[in-house]
């Protein structure tokens, strides 16, 4: 059985919460946060696949 890699849990438990936000935001009827929160969500999904990357690379 593989260890957790804790960094990698929290990392997508973080793009969960900020697409859950996202609803939140639209709920609220505030566009710009909707959009933030969404970039922000991208964003760290894109620290995540990198970090995947370097980790099989290595």
């Amino acid at each position: 059985m593989k260890s957790i890699q804790y960094s990698m849990l929290i990392l997508a438990m973080l793009v969960i919460l900020s697409f859950a936000f996202v609803g939140v935001a639209i709920a609220y009827r505030s566009f710009w946060l909707a959009v933030l929160s969404l970039i922000l969500g991208f964003f760290i999904m894109g620290c995540g696949l990198t970090l995947k990357r370097k980790r099989t690379q290595s």
